[in-house]
């Protein structure tokens, strides 16, 4: 049969997701005995853009490295495929052995470092681009903008020249001024989002870009609601959202866990078309799962067609949050480029899910292929350690932590004091700690909880008397720490000051762990009465745990009527529960009430609420 290369290369143009993998590799094969495709560099073109296009770098550079003949158009594929795939280490190599680099390599390479938030490469590359097109400042000022440096953004913006302002770049620029809650572009006093409004409600017929950056900066300036209303006033106004709209109302919905908002918007997405855009898909897998729907995400994440890092990073975490480490681990391994974040979120994983073995192996993986490790690689390695008390190790990596200079950052250095002091090693952690700059309350939280757990409550009232010396502001956490540890030694009184004051003093509700603290230190105190008086009081109802500390303190000081208050109570929480009983009958048997003791004994019977025996091997 004739060869009809037309055919051929039209048949390519269907070939561009990664279900046509197997018929690409089919026509790859064909080209191939044929012996045409060595010998037509269009072919060879067109062959490498599929295998592109279908996410297969590793085939599509195998057959620009076999090509004997390429032209720019072969070289800005693969540089634009390696883009796209997130491996813009490889993209940046290519870049650099082109050639001959015109508009669109500077472009592809410029915007996809800017893109990945490489702003410091991205920006090398701009400066030395020969002449700088619209694209090109878009593309920077964008990447600015959306990684967190607005004030960057405008300051390119105004070196830019009034030729090359397009409305994307305008659009751009009044996202950058939202995200600066400003509008007055590079003044000291920038104003707030009303400000930014008022510029709004002055544009005349804004379009969907123009909306978008509005929606955005609510979203991101923690006004989520705002940003809600602003999609429904824009549909109403008949425009058609895009995949930045909807990535931005979904991360909406995130924040404040609307989940039924999120369901309708999914169910809008789809109308529209864009539901199976990476962008979308990925914003719509973070909002089931933060929405408390893991398993929505999951669901969705199979339906979806193509991959990019960004989304496998995010499924990496959502089968993490739901324990699912096999599948997690699966997603890490076939992702072929890996980011740190990868990384990182692995390892996250693992340390959270109680797997600080697989962690740690991990982690030496990274170190034997030369991954840069930053300081949450270190963190969850060194937490790790600090679980098993693999004190050896720990060291390593504090060594490996002063070798690439983060030993002083703040997680890391909390981390470390956390590791010592779960290995023993308080006076370590002590060290470490007065070294550092305690610029915020986890620091002093790790500390205090150090001093604890090894059962120096003294020296945890001492260091929070330091604490609050040097301004810092307790949270929760503190006063739970500080409440057990005036439990362990006994005072009461410094206990109910602090239990009383860190609601009037510092806005604290307190919480179960905190009432739990408090009533097993007045029940063993004696102080029955109010002991049960501050469970009554609690804002949730309490647990028969709660009741069964005061329970204790019953039996050990004789108390028979509140016991038998108390037991009562814990009979009808849990019915089944046999300690209420026991204890009862305990009570009645101490104080001579023989036959009260026999009458529970045979009510507990009659409950078949039996006692668990000990066991002793």
């Amino acid at each position: 049969m004739d060869f009809n290369l037309r055919y051929y290369a039209q048949l390519f143009q269907h070939c561009n997701t990664k279900n046509s993998i197997n018929q690409v590799k089919q026509i790859h094969l064909f080209l191939l005995k044929k012996g045409i495709l060595n010998s037509v560099i269009t072919i060879g073109n067109r062959l490498l853009q599929v295998y592109a296009k279908c996410s297969n770098m590793k085939d599509a550079a195998k057959v620009f490295e076999e090509m004997p003949q390429r032209n720019c158009f072969s070289w800005n594929t693969l540089l634009e495929g390696f883009i796209k795939s997130g491996n813009v280490d490889k993209a940046s190599e290519l870049f650099n052995s082109m050639p001959y680099k015109n508009e669109f390599s500077w472009n592809v390479v410029i915007s996809g470092c800017a893109k990945s938030g490489d702003l410091h490469l991205a920006r090398m590359l701009f400066n030395q681009m020969p002449e700088k097109n619209g694209i090109a400042w878009n593309s920077m000022i964008h990447g600015y903008a959306r990684h967190g440096y607005p004030t960057e953004a405008l300051n390119l913006f105004k070196d830019m020249s009034l030729g090359k302002r397009d409305p994307f770049v305008l659009a751009t620029i009044f996202g950058a001024c939202t995200d600066m809650m400003a509008i007055d572009c590079g003044y000291a006093n920038l104003g707030k989002m009303d400000d930014a409004r008022r510029l709004f409600h002055h544009i005349g017929n804004p379009c969907v870009v123009v909306w978008n950056s509005l929606i955005s900066g609510c979203v991101t300036n923690d006004q989520p609601m705002e940003g809600l209303i602003l999609f429904n006033i824009m549909r109403y106004k008949g425009l058609t959202p895009d995949c930045s709209t909807f990535a931005s109302i979904l991360s909406a919905c995130s924040s404040i866990a609307i989940l039924e908002y999120g369901k309708q918007l999914h169910n809008h997405a789809l109308k529209v078309g864009v539901s199976k855009d990476v962008i979308v898909g990925c914003s719509l897998i973070d909002m089931y799962s933060k929405c408390g729907n893991p398993y929505d995400s999951c669901e969705l994440f199979n339906e979806l067609e193509l991959h990019d890092t960004v989304l496998l990073n995010s499924m990496i975490n959502v089968y993490c949050n739901c324990g699912r480490m096999q599948e997690a681990k699966q997603i890490f391994d076939n992702i072929h480029y890996k980011t740190l974040i990868s990384w990182n979120s692995m390892l996250a994983g693992f340390s959270q899910n109680g797997c600080p073995h697989s962690a740690i192996h991990l982690f030496c993986e990274m170190n034997k292929l030369e991954v840069r490790i930053d300081k949450f690689s270190l963190a969850s390695v060194i937490s790790c350690c600090a679980s098993i008390t693999a004190l050896n190790f720990g060291e390593q990596i504090f060594a490996r932590a002063t070798v690439i200079g983060l030993e002083t950052d703040l997680i890391v250095s909390t981390s470390l004091i956390d590791f010592y002091c779960k290995c023993g090693f308080i006076s370590m952690g002590r060290k470490l700690f007065d070294r550092m700059v305690k610029s915020d309350v986890v620091c002093w939280n790790s500390m205090l909880t150090g001093y604890a757990t090894n059962g120096k409550g003294i020296e945890v009232l001492d260091l929070f008397a330091s604490m609050r010396h040097a301004g810092v502001q307790p949270n929760d956490v503190t006063f739970t720490v500080v409440l057990s540890a005036s439990s362990h030694c006994g005072l009461i009184e410094e206990a109910r000051k602090w239990f009383y004051l860190m609601k009037s003093d510092y806005n604290i509700e307190p919480g179960y762990e905190h009432y739990a603290c408090m009533v097993d230190l007045l029940a063993r105190f004696g102080c029955l009465e109010e002991a049960a008086a501050l469970l009554k009081q609690m804002p949730v109802k309490a647990d028969v745990t709660m009741w069964s500390s005061v329970l204790r303190g019953c039996v050990v000081h004789g108390n028979k009527n509140l016991g038998k208050e108390v037991s009562e109570i814990m009979i009808h929480l849990d019915p089944e529960n046999s300690s209420a009983y026991v204890h009862l009958s305990g009570i009645f048997a101490s104080s001579g009430d023989w036959e009260g003791s026999v009458l529970i004994r045979d009510m507990m019977k009659t409950k078949r609420a039996e006692k668990i025996p000990g066991i002793s091997w």
